[in-house]
């Protein structure tokens, strides 16, 4: 694994990464949030010193600056917990930190398992095939989507790359370092923080995962703004919401967008969105013409019909490298 921007060799371990962790979180709460506005000596940086964590926790100063220099081990359930509630984690964050405080056994290897969407879930995507809807992987890969899905978030790319997973679009490489994708949203800032926690919130629970840790690397040293993302130690699970799209053929719209779980692949989200007023369903109206009449912006470049989903039904067309 690289060593990341704002993060220290060490993290490149469970307990490194749970110390970074930590260290992230401590520095975003607030003395006043905190209520230790009167405690001790005169404040150099922001955030809680480690001694005002240890003393909130109910733990020694010794034991949580082990904690966060990744030299402890096997903290019990009550620490995990004092310390969620003296950092003031969301539960979000209590999972994350649990993740990384008590890894599980290394998983297979994600560089020789690429990642296939189940049949059920391409069954669901043909069902509502004429609604803007995408498959998304554990990293934010894209395995399948709607025509009109493609049309909206990458109409100048094949629309039958997902196909492939040598070839697949990567929503957070799109997000980041795509001209064209980062344009087209109206508050780009708030979808780099979402995209951002969700890849700390996956990487908590796949400490092994090579292809992560090498798509961290890769944006942290191309993008400076997702390397100070990173770096945040913001981690959260979204859930759905609403973004505002200036789209390059239809102008600007807003959808809301509800994300459904896949029980048979629960690290595979299914995103569904829907126009957020009148305006913004006349323009998908007049998307999803441009989609089935071969308009510009490459809508139709996949190879199955119309209306259908990519990849092609079959899932044997799904190829694991």
């Amino acid at each position: 694994m690289p060593t990341l921007v704002g993060m220290t060799p060490s993290a490149s371990t469970p307990r490194g990464n749970l110390g970074e962790f930590l260290r992230s979180r401590r520095a975003a709460l607030t003395p006043e949030r905190a209520d230790v506005v009167g405690w001790g000596r005169r404040r150099r940086v922001p955030g809680l010193r480690r001694e005002e964590v240890a003393q909130l926790a109910g733990v020694s100063v010794a034991y949580y600056t082990r904690l966060e220099q990744g030299q402890a081990r096997n903290a019990s359930t009550e620490v995990l917990l004092a310390l969620a509630r003296a950092l003031q984690l969301t539960p979000t964050e209590l999972e994350h930190l649990i993740d990384l405080a008590r890894p599980a056994p290394l998983r297979p290897a994600p560089r020789t398992r690429p990642e296939r969407p189940h049949p059920r879930a391409l069954a669901m995507l043909e069902a509502i095939s004429d609604q803007p809807a995408v498959l998304l992987g554990r990293r934010n890969d894209v395995l399948a989507w709607t025509r009109t899905g493609h049309a909206l978030l990458a109409p100048h790319l094949p629309f039958d790359g997902t196909a492939d997973p040598a070839t697949r679009p990567s929503l957070p490489r799109l997000l980041f370092l795509d001209p064209q994708v980062r344009g087209s949203y109206a508050d780009w800032r708030t979808e780099a923080c979402t995209h951002v926690a969700h890849l700390r919130r996956i990487s908590g629970r796949y400490l092994d995962d090579t292809r992560l840790a090498e798509l961290v690397g890769e944006l942290s040293m191309k993008d400076p703004e997702f390397a100070r993302l990173w770096a945040s130690g913001c981690v959260a699970d979204c859930v759905g919401g609403t973004k505002r799209f200036r789209h390059p053929l239809v102008g600007e719209l807003g959808m809301e967008f509800q994300i459904w779980l896949q029980a048979d692949s629960p690290d595979h989200r299914l995103e569904v969105y829907t126009p957020t007023d009148q305006g913004s369903a006349d323009a998908m109206t007049l998307l999803e013409t441009l989609t089935h009449d071969g308009g510009p912006g490459g809508a139709t470049a996949g190879t199955g019909d119309a209306g259908g989903a990519a990849p092609a039904r079959t899932p044997s067309e799904h190829r694991t490298g």
